[in-house]
């Protein structure tokens, strides 16, 4: 009993956490504003005819994402149908809501039950379609900053300690040491223990996961995968920029400018907090500021795009992907 208490215990600290340094950074930045300034803002100059226009294409790209996951099954020797696929990716987003980076396990766990398909493979898959978003933050990242130069010259300038923490880091020489500690480590732990059955178990999760990486090498449609991926970030880009022009504070800044806030805005996505809550807002209301817009102004548009797209929105389809998955494959429940 005290060992499922412990698992248990473990669960909700690894769920409650991140919530609760999402909402103490939530807090930390909103405390410091006028919320009475920013309801005035929310009620009487935001175009809600734009936000809502700008919602169809996340929900698009989180079509666009299943099909090309589609893309890295198939090599694998299955055909799953795309209806799973659709609704398992938009319920990994209604999962994640709840439990940060829960909702991939859950999707590759209801494909696994619904189409036969090894987990493991899966999950391979997974890391496949998430190094794909990864290098793509990246590039949108280097894409921004190329195009907007002065802006984060002058951004490094105001903030030269951060430049000072980054240099810090990655020119210390002990850091490389202890990378190369590890991986000796990993390496003389597996040759003395590679017979152990907990290791061996291991090696063939590791070997299953790598099959999954590999079907990008395999794909014969890899122009395809490529023309998804750009849908897919394109599609996130018009999400996040079309409500620019639903203030009348950020219409004039631009797609370029646009550009460096999304990227920024997706890398605060890539912490694991629920619905990013408050690290959205840091990220954004900070290149907002950056532009020159006030705090009540960057603080009134990150509160209620995030609001509207990141919780409301995402909510709706997650627990929509969730609720349909199981109606659609009854006949097999059944079964």
């Amino acid at each position: 009993m005290s060992a499922q208490i412990k698992e248990i215990t473990l669960k909700l600290l690894k769920t409650i956490i991140p919530l609760v340094f999402g909402i103490l950074v939530f807090v930390l930045i909103f405390r410091t504003l006028d919320f009475n300034e920013i309801m005035t803002i929310l009620k009487q100059d935001v175009n809600w005819l734009i936000i809502a226009l700008s919602l169809p294409f996340g929900l698009l790209a989180n079509i666009v994402r299943a099909y090309r996951w589609d893309l890295l099954i198939r090599p694998l020797g299955y055909k799953p149908r795309k209806i799973n696929l659709i609704y398992a990716v938009l319920g990994n987003y209604g999962v994640n809501l709840v439990f940060p980076r829960l909702g991939e396990v859950w999707r590759c766990t209801m494909i696994k039950q619904y189409e036969k398909i090894p987990f493991t493979k899966l999950l391979g898959t997974l890391i496949t379609d998430r190094l794909a978003d990864l290098v793509s933050v990246f590039l949108i990242v280097v894409a921004s900053f190329i195009m907007n130069i002065p802006y984060f010259k002058s951004f490094l300038e105001q903030h030269p300690d951060i430049f000072d923490a980054f240099y810090n880091i990655f020119s210390s020489v002990w850091l490389y040491v202890a990378l190369a500690s590890v991986v000796v480590f990993i390496w003389i732990f597996y040759r003395i223990f590679k017979n152990n059955g907990f290791v061996r178990k291991i090696t063939e999760t590791l070997s299953n996961v790598w099959s999954g990486i590999k079907t990008i090498g395999q794909m014969k449609e890899r122009r395809l995968f490529i023309f998804y991926t750009v849908l897919i970030w394109l599609g996130y880009y018009l999400y996040f920029y079309i409500c620019f022009y639903a203030f009348p504070f950020t219409e004039h800044l631009g797609w370029n400018r646009g550009l460096i806030a999304f990227g920024m805005s997706s890398v605060a996505v890539g912490i694991p907090v629920q619905g990013s809550i408050g690290t959205w807002h840091a990220m954004v209301i900070a290149v907002l500021m950056g532009f020159g817009l006030s705090s009540i102004d960057a603080g009134a548009f990150a509160f209620c795009v995030h609001t509207v797209q990141q919780l409301i929105f995402t909510a709706a389809f997650g627990l929509f992907g969730v609720l349909a998955l199981p109606i659609v494959n009854r006949k097999q429940t059944k079964i």
